[in-house]
């Protein structure tokens, strides 16, 4: 990184509390749980204290009132330098074909507080919508009521992009959006224990850790002994009979996969599962078969009406009809 870069980075890009957006947001506990359980997964995933997370918003605007109904996750194209486009317009159609009133209203990320790489990733969002918003998700933040009592007790904070002008330039930055979240009082307490769950310690997050733990010992236990052998085999190692013998009572131990009762069982239960799947098949066939012959037969009526032929119901078209063809055979012969 370039020191130009670095200064870039140490400006801050949020204007001071004392600047307020004018935005009315509702937050409702949907794009809540969504973010929370992102940011959980990904940690897991990439076992970092806060990896990069990024989604987008969905729901509606109303002149300056937002409100935040749901939310889809996002893709990068490349090495986290673009937004991927049209991953991005295939999930918002998808959205919409479902739910026609929601519209994309910004995108959210983790983050301690917005930097110069989220005013270049928020341009890029700019021609989904007039105004955009930022929401943003600290997962270290200290959950404390505000001074005007309008306390927000959810690590989250709601940024509008503005453009500040100083020492006759201009640059584009952020500023802080008020906002409450639409939910009753139950509803809103177990929201705010989700989103609690960006931190270490929630009972979801020690469990999975526990469970991954878990498999990533019997995994490297398995590798270990896998490369015993074959070290054993390829004459590298010295031969342990004592091992070996444990080795193959602990493998003697294991449900038995490959014998002719388990294969006369598989083959039964595979073979049933193929003709229930053929019965279906041909029942769909009969019931297409029945719809043709219907509609032959009614089409026969109705070209009989039409021609003179009627007067004896079904039935009666079709003896004469067989009458007449028995006579046009007589005449040939």
């Amino acid at each position: 990184m370039s020191a130009m870069d670095t200064d870039h980075e140490e400006l801050s890009v949020v204007l001071p509390s004392t600047t307020t957006s004018g935005l009315s947001i509702a937050l409702h506990p949907l794009p809540i749980l969504n973010i929370s359980e992102h940011f959980t997964r990904m940690k897991l995933q990439k076992q970092t204290a806060i990896p990069f997370t990024l989604g987008a918003l969905l729901g509606t605007q109303n002149g300056r009132e937002v409100e935040i109904v749901n939310t889809f996750e996002l893709a990068l194209d490349g090495q986290r330098e673009a937004i991927d486009h049209a991953f991005l317009v295939t999930r918002r159609d998808q959205y919409k074909s479902v739910f026609p009133s929601l519209e994309f209203i910004g995108w959210y990320t983790v983050a301690p507080i917005p930097t110069s790489r989220h005013i270049e990733l928020h341009s890029q969002f700019t021609g989904y919508c007039s105004t955009p918003l930022l929401l943003l998700l600290r997962p270290n933040a200290s959950l404390v009521g505000s001074a005007d009592g309008t306390s927000q007790n959810l690590p989250f904070k709601a940024y509008e992009q503005t453009i500040e002008i100083r020492d006759r330039s201009s640059r584009s930055v952020f500023v802080e959006a008020a906002y409450t979240v639409e939910t009753g009082e139950a509803e809103r307490i177990a929201v705010d224990w989700t989103a609690k769950g960006g931190g270490s310690g929630t009972s979801l997050e020690s469990h999975l850790q526990t469970q991954r733990a878990a498999v990533k010992m019997l995994h490297d236990r398995i590798l270990m002994l896998v490369q015993y052998v074959t070290s054993v085999i390829a004459a590298e190692s010295p031969t342990d009979h004592g091992i070996l013998r444990s080795i193959s009572a602990l493998i003697a131990s294991l449900p038995a996969s490959e014998n002719k009762t388990f294969r006369e069982e598989f083959n039964t239960e595979a073979e049933d599962v193929q003709l229930t799947a053929l019965l279906a098949s041909l029942t769909k066939s009969t019931n297409i078969l029945n719809d043709l012959v219907d509609k032959h037969n009614l089409m026969t009526v109705s070209r009989d009406d039409r021609y003179g032929g009627g007067g004896g119901g079904r039935r009666g078209t079709r003896l004469q009809m067989g009458g007449t063809r028995l006579g046009d055979w007589d005449r040939m012969h």
